[in-house]
């Protein structure tokens, strides 16, 4: 066995489960694709300012779980611990929002890293599915990727996850919503550490996860009852939008994703079969996040969904994805001259979109058929030196067990025939 192993709270994808990661991939980026979002993706290390100025520096993200690191030429970078502000980045240096047509559409999946304590659901290293639609302020936008996301949780199998929706206001009425938050928290019973957050950010007091913090917030004021006219109008518009669309949401007064750069809709995914780490995926809108990383304004909103989660929550539910077969046809040759033949066969089902494997290693017959069944092959093409003989080659349907030859010629459409 090698003496290296993968490093704590990360894990590998190996065959076959690796396939499920793929397909939920897919499933997640299917809706966006046929909605007009294009695929952007962006190196998996940043300027750690990038994030210090757009996550917030305040954030557990950049003050402690953040792998930052500096060159050798003096660079001060960091592993990207989230995607949209290296989205956002990547289209103000290409100038997207420069050429015409608002907002821009983007896409992207990849990995993440975050210095955390491992645990189930909760990695140092994980993947995510994203999108962001850049440069509009349109209610509408903000309920097209909540439906998006939906439509593809739904495609999935998943049936049991909520989504609730909350608005954090605009620099219009939450400077008066955290001035009176900061008033209440400064008479409860907090740790050092969290009143100093409360003074940098008090929004992410109300994220604090620990008991004792959670018990002292019961009566803290709420944002929805500071928010400006123009904040209830834009979070009411998106509320009729996802109600007319049929997606079912719950209002939740208290969500506060952990970034700071949101703004008004903010919303997450939640399912409650995997315990205390709840959430596969969330967003919201990011109004100000542009200007924050030296850009124009350019309002905004996205989402993230993670694949790990979303995987785990596929599994509580008992969700079996349907996966086919990596492998339709395999090639099992009996003598050297069959090989040869049989090898250029192989070649051809591919090159006719058959996905097609070959019995490499010289094995019998017997250990060529144990290969065979393993793969999952629906067919399984077998020649020897009498088959060669004859000019055919023996087409066995690994289902019912019936063999059937085949003259050479006609193989790559007999198979296709066969598995229309």
């Amino acid at each position: 066995m090698s003496t290296f192993k993968a490093p704590k709270g990360t894990y590998d994808l190996i065959p076959p489960f690796s396939a499920k990661y793929l397909a939920v991939r897919e499933a997640i980026s299917a809706p966006l694709r046929t909605a007009g979002y294009g695929y952007v993706e962006t190196p998996g290390f940043e300027d750690v300012n990038l994030f210090a100025r757009g996550v917030g520096e305040s954030t557990d993200i950049v003050s402690k779980e953040m792998y930052a690191f500096e060159t050798k030429g003096g660079d001060k970078l960091a592993l990207r611990p989230e995607g949209t502000a290296s989205v956002l980045r990547a289209a103000l240096e290409a100038s997207l929002h420069k050429q015409g047509n608002l907002p821009v559409k983007l896409w992207y999946s990849g990995s993440y890293y975050r210095y955390e304590r491992p645990q189930k659901g909760r990695y140092r290293h994980f993947s995510q599915v994203g999108a962001e639609a850049i440069g509009a302020e349109d209610p509408a936008l903000d309920a097209e990727l909540i439906i998006l996301a939906d439509q593809a949780y739904r495609s999935l199998g998943l049936a049991n996850f909520r989504i609730l929706l909350n608005s954090l206001g605009d620099k219009e009425c939450r400077p008066v919503y955290r001035e009176a938050l900061q008033a209440f928290l400064r008479g409860l019973d907090l740790d050092e550490e969290t009143l100093r957050r409360a003074e940098i950010n008090p929004l992410r007091v109300l994220d604090d996860k620990r008991p004792d913090v959670q018990k002292q917030l019961v009566d803290a004021p709420l944002l929805r009852d500071y928010l400006c006219d123009a904040c209830k109008a834009y979070h009411e518009e998106v509320r009729a939008l996802i109600t007319a669309a049929g997606v079912a949401f719950e209002d939740d007064p208290k969500l506060v994703r952990g970034l700071d750069y949101y703004t008004r809709t903010t919303f997450e995914f939640v399912h409650d079969g995997l315990g205390s780490q709840s959430a596969v995926g969330g967003g919201g809108r990011y109004d100000g996040l542009s200007e924050m990383i030296g850009g124009p304004a350019l309002p905004s909103v996205g989402w993230a969904l993670g694949v790990d989660r979303t995987v785990l929550a596929l599994e509580a539910e008992g969700v079996e994805l349907d996966i086919p077969a990596t492998t339709s046809v395999f090639a099992v040759a009996l003598g050297e001259e069959a090989r040869r033949m049989l090898f250029g066969k192989v070649v051809e089902l591919r090159k006719a979109g058959v996905a097609t494997d070959f019995s490499f290693g010289g094995k019998g017959l017997k250990g060529s058929m144990k290969d065979a069944n393993r793969s999952g092959a629906r067919f399984t093409v077998v020649a020897g030196e009498r088959d060669l003989a004859e000019g055919v080659v023996q087409l066995k349907d690994m289902e019912s067990g019936e063999q059937t030859a085949v003259p050479v010629d006609a193989l790559v459409e007999a198979v296709r025939a066969r598995l229309a």
